[in-house]
């Protein structure tokens, strides 16, 4: 079968024609009028919710009894090991919270102010305070020594 008289340069030039036309629809209608999506990097913000320790309990003093059924009040002026303490008088600044007892010792981290940690340790004598160990209860990694003028007793939760 002979196609050259069907070839002409107008069947030919048409076709190249409706070919581009083609082309360039598809560009418009599929890529160019898509958004163009873009992964997002960088920061995102954590939503972080601060639950307030509990408030310093004023000075409580301890009436003595005679019946056995009753357990004692704890003593909630004096820091103790195994008691609760929590951060207080820093004005806000937080305090150091230190590799070992003393002025000297690196800092490991800053407790903020009101928050609550469990005296594993102490005291301590360095630097004219006297250093407790606290460990915190929610992270056993924040722990390290504190100088108890900055410290406020509280009643266990």
């Amino acid at each position: 079968m002979n196609l050259r008289p069907y070839l002409t340069r107008v069947v030919i030039y048409g076709a190249l024609g409706f070919a581009a036309i083609l082309l360039l629809t598809s560009l418009v209608v599929i890529g160019w009028t898509s958004p163009r999506f873009s992964p997002e990097v960088g920061f995102a913000p954590a939503d972080l919710t601060m639950i307030p320790a509990p408030t310093h309990t004023p000075n409580v003093t301890a009436v003595p009894t005679n019946d056995p059924s009753i357990t004692p009040t704890p003593d909630l002026t004096a820091i103790n090991v195994g008691g609760y303490v929590q951060i207080s008088g820093t004005e806000g600044e937080g305090l150091r919270i230190r590799l070992a007892p003393g002025l000297n010792g690196e800092t490991v981290f800053r407790g903020e102010e009101a928050e609550v940690f469990v005296v594993k340790d102490g005291p301590q004598s360095a630097d004219g305070y006297t250093w407790w160990y606290l460990v915190a209860p929610y992270d056993e990694t924040r722990a390290g020594w504190a100088a108890a003028d900055f410290l406020a007793v509280i009643p266990s939760p």
